[in-house]
Protein backbone atom coordinates (compact mmCIF):
# COMPACT_ATOMS: atom_id res chain seq x y z
CA UNK A 1 0.00 0.00 0.00
CA UNK A 2 1.56 3.28 -1.15
CA UNK A 3 1.61 6.25 1.20
CA UNK A 4 1.01 9.79 0.09
CA UNK A 5 4.09 11.93 0.42
CA UNK A 6 2.18 15.03 1.45
CA UNK A 7 1.15 15.07 5.13
CA UNK A 8 -2.37 16.08 6.12
CA UNK A 9 -2.19 18.76 8.80
CA UNK A 10 -5.25 18.65 11.04
CA UNK A 11 -5.95 22.32 11.67
CA UNK A 12 -8.70 21.50 14.15
CA UNK A 13 -6.04 21.11 16.81
CA UNK A 14 -4.93 24.73 16.46
CA UNK A 15 -8.51 25.96 16.27
CA UNK A 16 -9.70 24.07 19.32
CA UNK A 17 -6.71 23.40 21.58
CA UNK A 18 -5.35 26.92 21.84
CA UNK A 19 -8.69 28.58 22.79
CA UNK A 20 -9.16 25.84 25.37
CA UNK A 21 -5.77 26.61 26.83
CA UNK A 22 -6.70 30.29 27.12
CA UNK A 23 -9.92 29.43 28.94
CA UNK A 24 -7.99 27.22 31.29
CA UNK A 25 -5.74 30.13 32.23
CA UNK A 26 -8.74 32.24 33.26
CA UNK A 27 -10.53 29.44 35.12
CA UNK A 28 -10.20 28.53 38.82
CA UNK A 29 -7.21 26.33 39.51
CA UNK A 30 -7.82 22.63 38.91
CA UNK A 31 -5.42 19.72 39.40
CA UNK A 32 -3.55 19.00 36.19
CA UNK A 33 -3.93 15.48 34.78
CA UNK A 34 -0.17 15.02 34.57
CA UNK A 35 1.58 17.67 36.68
CA UNK A 36 5.07 16.26 36.35
CA UNK A 37 5.22 16.40 32.56
CA UNK A 38 7.18 19.29 31.11
CA UNK A 39 5.23 21.38 28.54
CA UNK A 40 6.30 21.69 24.95
CA UNK A 41 5.13 23.78 22.02
CA UNK A 42 1.33 23.20 21.65
CA UNK A 43 1.31 24.76 18.18
CA UNK A 44 3.33 21.94 16.66
CA UNK A 45 0.46 19.86 15.28
CA UNK A 46 1.62 16.37 14.27
CA UNK A 47 1.26 15.29 10.65
CA UNK A 48 -1.11 12.47 9.80
CA UNK A 49 0.03 11.17 6.42
CA UNK A 50 -2.97 9.75 4.62
CA UNK A 51 -3.23 6.70 2.42
CA UNK A 52 -6.86 6.53 1.34
CA UNK A 53 -8.83 5.70 -1.78
CA UNK A 54 -9.52 8.64 -4.14
CA UNK A 55 -13.26 7.92 -3.90
CA UNK A 56 -15.62 7.69 -0.93
CA UNK A 57 -15.74 4.34 0.82
CA UNK A 58 -18.77 2.22 -0.15
CA UNK A 59 -19.06 1.10 3.47
CA UNK A 60 -21.09 4.16 4.46
CA UNK A 61 -24.48 3.23 5.90
CA UNK A 62 -27.21 5.29 4.30
CA UNK A 63 -29.35 4.82 7.39
CA UNK A 64 -26.85 6.74 9.51
CA UNK A 65 -27.96 10.36 9.35
CA UNK A 66 -24.88 11.92 10.92
CA UNK A 67 -22.91 14.42 8.89
CA UNK A 68 -19.13 13.82 9.05
CA UNK A 69 -18.66 17.52 9.71
CA UNK A 70 -21.12 17.42 12.62
CA UNK A 71 -20.29 14.33 14.66
CA UNK A 72 -22.28 15.58 17.65
CA UNK A 73 -25.60 15.25 15.83
CA UNK A 74 -27.99 12.43 16.69
CA UNK A 75 -27.60 8.90 15.37
CA UNK A 76 -30.86 7.53 14.00
CA UNK A 77 -31.63 4.23 12.32
CA UNK A 78 -34.91 3.81 10.48
CA UNK A 79 -35.54 0.41 12.02
CA UNK A 80 -35.31 1.95 15.49
CA UNK A 81 -32.84 -0.57 16.86
CA UNK A 82 -30.20 1.98 17.90
CA UNK A 83 -30.87 5.57 18.89
CA UNK A 84 -28.50 8.04 20.51
CA UNK A 85 -29.65 11.65 20.45
CA UNK A 86 -27.11 14.25 21.44
CA UNK A 87 -27.47 18.01 21.72
CA UNK A 88 -24.46 20.22 21.13
CA UNK A 89 -24.53 21.50 24.73
CA UNK A 90 -25.12 18.08 26.28
CA UNK A 91 -22.28 16.44 28.18
CA UNK A 92 -22.29 12.75 27.25
CA UNK A 93 -20.54 10.16 29.41
CA UNK A 94 -19.75 6.55 28.60
CA UNK A 95 -19.76 4.73 31.94
CA UNK A 96 -18.68 1.24 32.94
CA UNK A 97 -19.98 -0.09 36.27
CA UNK A 98 -18.36 -2.92 38.21
CA UNK A 99 -19.12 -4.45 41.61
CA UNK A 100 -16.70 -5.18 44.44
CA UNK A 101 -15.84 -8.49 42.77
CA UNK A 102 -14.73 -6.75 39.59
CA UNK A 103 -17.73 -8.00 37.59
CA UNK A 104 -19.61 -5.82 35.11
CA UNK A 105 -23.03 -4.65 36.31
CA UNK A 106 -25.60 -4.44 33.53
CA UNK A 107 -29.00 -4.19 35.24
CA UNK A 108 -29.04 -0.58 36.50
CA UNK A 109 -31.60 2.08 35.65
CA UNK A 110 -31.29 5.82 35.25
CA UNK A 111 -32.48 6.35 38.83
CA UNK A 112 -29.50 4.36 40.12
CA UNK A 113 -27.02 6.99 38.89
CA UNK A 114 -25.91 10.35 40.28
CA UNK A 115 -23.74 12.76 38.28
CA UNK A 116 -21.67 15.58 39.78
CA UNK A 117 -19.79 18.34 37.97
CA UNK A 118 -17.35 20.28 40.14
CA UNK A 119 -19.14 18.55 43.06
CA UNK A 120 -22.50 20.06 42.05
CA UNK A 121 -25.31 17.56 41.32
CA UNK A 122 -26.53 17.43 37.73
CA UNK A 123 -29.82 16.32 36.20
CA UNK A 124 -29.59 13.36 33.85
CA UNK A 125 -31.48 14.14 30.63
CA UNK A 126 -30.60 11.07 28.57
CA UNK A 127 -29.81 7.48 29.45
CA UNK A 128 -29.11 4.37 27.43
CA UNK A 129 -27.70 0.94 28.05
CA UNK A 130 -27.42 -0.97 24.81
CA UNK A 131 -24.83 -2.06 22.29
CA UNK A 132 -24.71 1.13 20.23
CA UNK A 133 -22.27 1.40 17.30
CA UNK A 134 -18.94 3.14 17.81
CA UNK A 135 -16.27 4.85 15.76
CA UNK A 136 -12.92 3.29 16.60
CA UNK A 137 -9.36 4.33 15.89
CA UNK A 138 -6.74 1.55 16.18
CA UNK A 139 -3.24 2.97 16.75
CA UNK A 140 -0.40 0.47 16.41
CA UNK A 141 3.24 1.21 17.23
CA UNK A 142 5.28 0.71 14.06
CA UNK A 143 8.71 1.43 15.57
CA UNK A 144 11.61 -0.93 15.10
CA UNK A 145 11.14 -2.69 18.44
CA UNK A 146 7.66 -3.88 17.37
CA UNK A 147 8.86 -5.88 14.37
CA UNK A 148 8.57 -9.31 16.03
CA UNK A 149 5.29 -8.45 17.79
CA UNK A 150 3.20 -7.17 14.90
CA UNK A 151 1.74 -10.49 13.76
CA UNK A 152 0.16 -11.20 17.16
CA UNK A 153 -0.91 -7.58 17.58
CA UNK A 154 -2.59 -7.40 14.18
CA UNK A 155 -4.49 -10.64 14.82
CA UNK A 156 -5.73 -9.32 18.17
CA UNK A 157 -6.84 -6.01 16.64
CA UNK A 158 -8.89 -7.76 13.95
CA UNK A 159 -10.40 -10.15 16.51
CA UNK A 160 -11.52 -7.11 18.52
CA UNK A 161 -13.30 -5.70 15.47
CA UNK A 162 -14.92 -9.08 14.74
CA UNK A 163 -16.23 -9.20 18.32
CA UNK A 164 -17.76 -5.74 18.00
CA UNK A 165 -21.03 -4.37 16.70
CA UNK A 166 -21.35 -4.99 12.93
CA UNK A 167 -22.30 -1.31 12.50
CA UNK A 168 -19.02 -0.12 14.01
CA UNK A 169 -16.54 1.74 11.84
CA UNK A 170 -12.79 1.77 12.39
CA UNK A 171 -9.60 3.25 10.97
CA UNK A 172 -5.97 2.13 11.23
CA UNK A 173 -3.05 4.38 12.19
CA UNK A 174 0.48 2.96 12.13
CA UNK A 175 2.91 5.26 13.91
CA UNK A 176 6.63 5.48 14.51
CA UNK A 177 8.17 8.96 14.38
CA UNK A 178 5.15 9.93 12.21
CA UNK A 179 1.52 8.82 12.14
CA UNK A 180 0.18 7.23 8.94
CA UNK A 181 -3.52 6.72 8.27
CA UNK A 182 -3.21 3.42 6.43
CA UNK A 183 -6.97 2.75 6.35
CA UNK A 184 -9.69 5.33 6.81
CA UNK A 185 -13.12 4.65 8.35
CA UNK A 186 -14.54 1.32 7.21
CA UNK A 187 -16.46 -1.71 8.46
CA UNK A 188 -14.57 -4.06 6.15
CA UNK A 189 -12.33 -6.57 7.92
CA UNK A 190 -10.39 -7.08 4.70
CA UNK A 191 -9.60 -3.37 4.39
CA UNK A 192 -8.59 -3.13 8.04
CA UNK A 193 -6.32 -6.13 7.56
CA UNK A 194 -4.70 -4.38 4.59
CA UNK A 195 -4.14 -1.29 6.74
CA UNK A 196 -2.50 -3.32 9.49
CA UNK A 197 -0.30 -5.15 7.01
CA UNK A 198 1.50 -1.94 6.02
CA UNK A 199 4.45 -2.62 8.32
CA UNK A 200 7.61 -0.56 7.98
CA UNK A 201 9.12 -0.95 11.44
CA UNK A 202 11.56 1.91 11.88
CA UNK A 203 12.23 5.13 13.76
CA UNK A 204 11.07 6.28 17.17
CA UNK A 205 7.72 6.37 18.97
CA UNK A 206 5.64 9.56 18.52
CA UNK A 207 2.73 8.22 20.54
CA UNK A 208 1.26 11.52 21.77
CA UNK A 209 1.28 13.09 18.31
CA UNK A 210 -0.49 10.02 16.92
CA UNK A 211 -3.14 10.12 19.66
CA UNK A 212 -3.93 13.81 19.13
CA UNK A 213 -4.04 13.48 15.33
CA UNK A 214 -6.31 10.43 15.63
CA UNK A 215 -8.62 12.12 18.15
CA UNK A 216 -8.96 15.06 15.75
CA UNK A 217 -9.66 12.64 12.91
CA UNK A 218 -12.48 11.12 14.95
CA UNK A 219 -13.91 14.56 15.74
CA UNK A 220 -13.88 15.55 12.09
CA UNK A 221 -15.04 12.40 10.32
CA UNK A 222 -16.68 9.88 12.68
CA UNK A 223 -20.27 8.85 11.96
CA UNK A 224 -21.00 7.76 15.53
CA UNK A 225 -21.00 9.97 18.65
CA UNK A 226 -19.54 7.16 20.78
CA UNK A 227 -15.82 7.18 19.97
CA UNK A 228 -12.89 5.05 21.11
CA UNK A 229 -9.15 4.92 20.57
CA UNK A 230 -7.17 1.70 21.09
CA UNK A 231 -3.39 2.15 21.49
CA UNK A 232 -0.97 -0.77 21.19
CA UNK A 233 2.67 0.05 21.91
CA UNK A 234 5.78 -1.47 23.47
CA UNK A 235 7.60 1.61 24.77
CA UNK A 236 7.49 5.19 25.93
CA UNK A 237 7.06 8.20 23.67
CA UNK A 238 10.41 9.52 22.49
CA UNK A 239 9.60 11.47 19.32
CA UNK A 240 6.44 13.59 19.79
CA UNK A 241 6.21 17.36 19.56
CA UNK A 242 3.46 17.26 22.21
CA UNK A 243 3.74 16.04 25.77
CA UNK A 244 1.43 13.87 27.89
CA UNK A 245 -0.36 16.76 29.59
CA UNK A 246 -1.11 18.49 26.28
CA UNK A 247 -2.38 15.21 24.84
CA UNK A 248 -4.81 14.63 27.71
CA UNK A 249 -5.89 18.28 27.56
CA UNK A 250 -6.67 17.96 23.86
CA UNK A 251 -8.80 14.83 24.35
CA UNK A 252 -10.68 16.52 27.19
CA UNK A 253 -11.14 19.59 25.02
CA UNK A 254 -12.79 17.39 22.38
CA UNK A 255 -14.99 15.77 25.10
CA UNK A 256 -13.83 12.35 23.97
CA UNK A 257 -12.80 9.74 22.92
CA UNK A 258 -12.37 6.93 25.46
CA UNK A 259 -8.81 5.60 25.29
CA UNK A 260 -7.91 1.94 25.82
CA UNK A 261 -4.22 1.07 26.01
CA UNK A 262 -2.28 -2.17 25.62
CA UNK A 263 1.33 -1.83 26.75
CA UNK A 264 3.62 -4.63 25.61
CA UNK A 265 6.19 -3.81 28.26
CA UNK A 266 7.90 -7.17 28.58
CA UNK A 267 10.95 -8.92 27.23
CA UNK A 268 14.62 -9.18 28.12
CA UNK A 269 15.48 -6.09 26.10
CA UNK A 270 12.94 -3.88 27.89
CA UNK A 271 14.49 -1.12 29.99
CA UNK A 272 12.94 -0.98 33.46
CA UNK A 273 12.88 2.81 33.70
CA UNK A 274 11.42 3.19 30.23
CA UNK A 275 8.76 0.58 30.99
CA UNK A 276 7.69 2.41 34.16
CA UNK A 277 7.39 5.73 32.34
CA UNK A 278 5.48 4.13 29.48
CA UNK A 279 3.12 2.39 31.90
CA UNK A 280 2.43 5.65 33.75
CA UNK A 281 1.65 7.48 30.50
CA UNK A 282 -0.69 4.81 29.16
CA UNK A 283 -2.41 4.50 32.52
CA UNK A 284 -3.03 8.26 32.69
CA UNK A 285 -4.34 8.43 29.11
CA UNK A 286 -6.84 5.69 29.88
CA UNK A 287 -7.79 6.79 33.40
CA UNK A 288 -8.48 10.40 32.42
CA UNK A 289 -10.74 9.38 29.53
CA UNK A 290 -12.65 6.56 31.20
CA UNK A 291 -10.86 3.67 29.49
CA UNK A 292 -8.61 0.88 30.68
CA UNK A 293 -4.89 0.18 30.39
CA UNK A 294 -3.67 -3.40 30.05
CA UNK A 295 -0.14 -4.72 30.43
CA UNK A 296 -0.02 -8.37 29.30
CA UNK A 297 2.96 -10.49 30.28
CA UNK A 298 3.49 -11.99 26.83
CA UNK A 299 2.16 -11.96 23.27
CA UNK A 300 -0.10 -14.94 23.93
CA UNK A 301 -2.21 -12.75 26.25
CA UNK A 302 -2.76 -9.92 23.75
CA UNK A 303 -5.73 -11.56 22.02
CA UNK A 304 -7.43 -12.16 25.39
CA UNK A 305 -6.91 -8.52 26.33
CA UNK A 306 -8.40 -7.34 23.01
CA UNK A 307 -11.49 -9.46 23.69
CA UNK A 308 -11.80 -7.86 27.13
CA UNK A 309 -11.63 -4.39 25.57
CA UNK A 310 -14.42 -5.31 23.14
CA UNK A 311 -16.53 -6.69 26.02
CA UNK A 312 -16.01 -3.54 28.08
CA UNK A 313 -17.02 -1.26 25.19
CA UNK A 314 -20.17 -3.29 24.51
CA UNK A 315 -21.40 -3.06 28.12
CA UNK A 316 -21.35 0.64 28.92
CA UNK A 317 -24.08 3.04 30.03
CA UNK A 318 -24.43 6.27 28.06
CA UNK A 319 -25.51 9.18 30.27
CA UNK A 320 -26.14 12.77 29.23
CA UNK A 321 -26.72 15.96 31.18
CA UNK A 322 -26.74 19.73 30.69
CA UNK A 323 -24.24 21.45 32.95
CA UNK A 324 -25.56 23.88 35.56
CA UNK A 325 -22.45 25.97 34.89
CA UNK A 326 -22.74 28.16 31.76
CA UNK A 327 -20.58 26.85 28.93
CA UNK A 328 -19.41 30.41 28.23
CA UNK A 329 -17.41 30.41 31.47
CA UNK A 330 -14.94 27.89 30.07
CA UNK A 331 -12.40 26.24 32.35
CA UNK A 332 -11.84 22.62 33.23
CA UNK A 333 -14.81 20.80 34.83
CA UNK A 334 -14.35 17.71 37.00
CA UNK A 335 -16.86 14.87 36.68
CA UNK A 336 -17.89 12.21 39.19
CA UNK A 337 -20.53 9.56 38.63
CA UNK A 338 -21.94 7.38 41.40
CA UNK A 339 -24.18 4.33 41.19
CA UNK A 340 -26.25 2.72 43.93
CA UNK A 341 -28.82 -0.05 43.80
CA UNK A 342 -30.56 -1.98 46.55
CA UNK A 343 -29.72 -5.38 45.12
CA UNK A 344 -26.00 -4.56 44.79
CA UNK A 345 -23.23 -3.80 47.25
CA UNK A 346 -20.53 -1.24 46.56
CA UNK A 347 -20.51 -0.15 42.92
CA UNK A 348 -17.67 1.55 41.06
CA UNK A 349 -18.23 3.74 38.00
CA UNK A 350 -15.49 4.36 35.46
CA UNK A 351 -15.85 7.35 33.16
CA UNK A 352 -13.79 10.34 32.06
CA UNK A 353 -12.52 12.55 34.85
CA UNK A 354 -13.56 15.87 33.31
CA UNK A 355 -13.74 18.07 30.24
CA UNK A 356 -13.28 21.52 28.79
CA UNK A 357 -16.60 22.97 27.57
CA UNK A 358 -17.02 23.98 23.97
CA UNK A 359 -17.78 27.63 24.57
CA UNK A 360 -19.99 29.61 22.25
CA UNK A 361 -17.87 31.40 19.66
CA UNK A 362 -20.28 34.31 19.45
CA UNK A 363 -19.90 34.85 23.19
CA UNK A 364 -16.12 34.81 22.81
CA UNK A 365 -16.25 37.36 20.01
CA UNK A 366 -18.57 39.59 22.00
CA UNK A 367 -16.26 39.41 25.00
CA UNK A 368 -13.28 40.20 22.79
CA UNK A 369 -15.12 43.21 21.33
CA UNK A 370 -16.06 44.49 24.77
CA UNK A 371 -12.45 44.18 25.87
CA UNK A 372 -11.32 46.10 22.79
CA UNK A 373 -13.83 48.89 23.47
CA UNK A 374 -12.70 49.19 27.05
CA UNK A 375 -9.02 49.36 26.15
CA UNK A 376 -9.70 52.10 23.62
CA UNK A 377 -11.23 54.50 26.14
Amino acid sequence: MRRCSKPLILAAFLLAFLPGALHAQNAPAQPAPAPNVSPQNPEAQPPLDVDRDPILSPDADDNQAVSPTHPNQAVHRDNGVYTLRRNVDEVVLNCTVIDDHGQLVNDLTQNDFRVFEDNAPQTIVSFQHSDIPISLGILVDNSGSMRDKRAAVDTAALDLVRASNPDDEAFIVNFSDEAFLDQDFTSSIAKLNDGLSNIQSRGGTALYDAVVASADHLAQGARHPKQVLLIITDGEDNASTLDLEQTIHRIQDLQGPVVYSIGLLFGDDTDGGEARRAKRALQLLSDETGGLAFFPRNLLDVDTVAAEVAHDIRNQYTIGYHSTIPMSLGGYRTIRVEARAQHHGKLYVRTRSGYYPKTDQATQKAAAGASSDTSGR
